[in-house]
């Protein structure tokens, strides 16, 4: 498989997943803007993506998903059919992207009638926007979203499903000019108020009013300001993916390493005294925090295997028509990836047999 594409549906599916959970906490608070801007920026990225790569069956799915969205960024009212025929535009895409990562190419078939409802109830819904725009709240929350967003785009969040565009634009944003990197912000303050003085003498002959102390800090904290977003930009995308492969030989590696240290250690306690028991128990040390720390690549929070599970009670609480609470405590603990792989069906299972017959 071509490494673009092999890329592009690793990144695509843990987008999906993003999305799959903010849908759900969408549809529990309509009003939070800054949800339905995370879910149309990454359906937005998938889309360009796809037509980036000529996926056309991908790229129409998203966007008849995005246009609906987009309604909603508009100000108009959210529903439940609204939310679940996006949903269910995104199991479809998932379900392509299946077939995708087994043959390497998109497979045939035709999804006009899940683009057709979704066109259908975005048209329904831009007539009864225009028609509430008096009620200025829900479109300003709207409205003021994305321009929120683009302003802190500088340190990106680190959310999986970042496009690289949007990480090139942070990386513009956040480097400061090339003037800045070489004049003293005691030189930038000297030309800046040199410039204020030149335009205030023109606009008036006294003196003692051309040199405006207000604006000399401005040219000098610009800088500054643009040093502290390029400092926070690295620092929260310091991560890269690593495959499990690589991560298995390098803990058989430690292991084998760790038997290797136990035969010198005994071999060195036979000796009544010997030149090489320092520097063998500085070895075991190295050896140990070397293992540990391996140990940690291996964890991951529990909370990765609930990441369905609010989709999961969604949809089982609108077949058996139940109101069904879901709280979850305690995602931050962590596992090893084998036993977190080994509970996640049976903890799904139990989920939802709770739902279906213990409540």
């Amino acid at each position: 498989m071509d490494d673009l594409l092999s890329e592009f549906l690793t990144e695509t599916s843990e987008s999906l997943d993003v999305v799959d959970m903010e849908l759900v906490k969408f549809e529990q608070e309509p009003n939070n803007a800054g949800i339905l801007d995370n879910i149309f920026r990454l359906v937005h990225t998938i889309k360009g993506t796809c037509g980036f790569l000529g996926l056309p069956r991908l790229e129409a799915l998203a966007h008849a998903a995005e246009t609906l969205m987009g309604n909603y960024r508009d100000g108009a009212p959210v529903t439940q059919d609204g939310v679940s025929l996006i949903l269910r535009s995104i199991d479809r895409i998932k379900e392509i992207m299946g077939d995708l990562e087994d043959t390497g190419a998109e497979p045939a078939g035709s999804d006009e009638d899940l683009i057709a409802q979704l066109d259908a109830i975005s048209a329904g819904e831009a007539a009864p926007a225009e028609q509430a725009a008096p009620d200025a709240e829900a479109p300003a929350e709207s409205a003021a979203a994305p321009l929120q967003t683009s302003d802190d785009v500088a340190p990106p969040e680190p959310k999986a499903g970042e496009a690289s565009l949007d990480e090139l634009e942070a990386a513009f944003a956040a480097a400061p000019a090339p003037e800045g990197m070489d004049i003293s912000p005691e030189a930038a303050a000297a030309a800046a108020a040199a410039a204020v003085g030149g335009d205030a003498d023109a606009a008036a002959p006294e003196p003692d009013s051309a040199p405006e102390p207000e604006a000399v800090p401005e040219p000098a904290a610009a800088p500054q300001e643009a040093k502290a977003r390029s400092k926070d930009g690295p620092v929260k995308n310091q991560s890269i993916r690593v495959n499990v492969e690589t991560l298995e030989q390098l803990m058989t590696m430690v292991s084998e390493l760790v038997l290797t240290r136990n035969q010198l250690l005994e071999m060195v306690r036979r000796l009544d005294d010997s030149e090489f028991k320092v520097p063998l128990q500085r070895l075991s040390t190295v050896t140990a925090e070397l293992q540990d720390g391996v140990m940690k690549t291996r964890m991951q929070p529990i909370g990765n295997a609930w990441q369905k599970l609010p989709r999961i009670v969604r949809d089982l609480a609108q077949e058996v028509d139940k109101k069904i609470d879901l709280q979850m405590h305690g995602a931050d603990t962590e596992l090893d990836r084998q036993v977190l792989d080994l509970i996640k069906d049976p903890l799904t299972h139990m989920v939802r047999n709770s739902a279906d017959h213990g409540l």
